[in-house]
């Protein structure tokens, strides 16, 4: 049943079989956006607390990295209520939508992208951002060096995000309800196919689902060791 299965899937990928190519498109646009936003988010904090020096930093590490290990379907379940129709943001019928899906990931990436990028930069030479500041920048241009001098921890920090959201499960159950051509993604679809006992096409969006993991990884570390051997 395996082999067949696999065949199957690899037929209906190659034939482009919208029941299978469907929610790729919706987890790949999920995805990007609600990674993107968390980033323009997480970045500046993440720069924020690892280079500043203030009262509660530690407590805030700690509940960043406490937060590394948020459930998704806690943090479904968060978003639900606020979005469903009793709720405080009912009005805005969002819920089962893929906005209220984006809102949910970028919750979820946000602690991980500010969490590495603060370790980074805590990591980095102190040197490179003294002799910034020793030269008459202002502290928004030498935290601007520090991140540059640490890019390719930063590029990894986003990817680790992305690759968090995009084989999440729970929020886009919970939140996005597994709409048929509207908000069902790849990992819904792999739960709600074979739990209706299309083996083969679950099987198919789980090798796009690797095949994109894997595509991300491998693309980041090109670009990292291009960016290393041209430091």
């Amino acid at each position: 049943m395996i082999l067949e299965g696999i065949r199957e899937a690899i037929r209906l990928l190659t034939s482009f079989d919208p029941e299978a190519w469907g929610p790729v498109g919706v987890s790949v646009t999920v995805a990007l956006s609600s990674t993107l936003i968390a980033s323009l988010l997480a970045l500046p904090f993440g720069l924020l607390v690892g280079l500043g020096r203030f009262r509660g930093k530690r407590a805030l590490v700690i509940v960043l990295n406490t937060l590394l290990a948020l459930p998704t379907v806690l943090v479904g379940l968060v978003i639900y209520a606020l979005l469903t129709r009793r709720g405080p943001l009912g009005s805005w019928d969002m819920l089962y939508t893929p906005a209220a899906m984006v809102v949910g990931q970028v919750i979820l990436a946000f602690p991980i992208v500010a969490a590495f990028c603060a370790a980074a930069v805590e990591r980095s030479d102190p040197r490179v951002r003294q002799t910034v500041l020793g030269l008459g920048a202002g502290r928004l241009r030498a935290a601007l060096v520090v991140a540059a001098e640490n890019r390719a921890a930063l590029v990894a920090a986003v990817a680790a995000g992305f690759g968090r959201v995009f084989a999440e499960v729970g929020i886009s159950m919970m939140v996005g309800g597994n709409i048929h051509g509207y908000t069902r993604n790849i990992t819904t679809g792999i739960a709600f196919e074979t739990g209706k006992g299309e083996f083969a096409l679950g099987v198919a969006l789980g090798i796009v689902l690797l095949t994109v993991a894997l595509a991300v990884n491998l693309a980041v570390g090109f670009w990292q060791s291009r960016a290393g051997s041209q430091s």
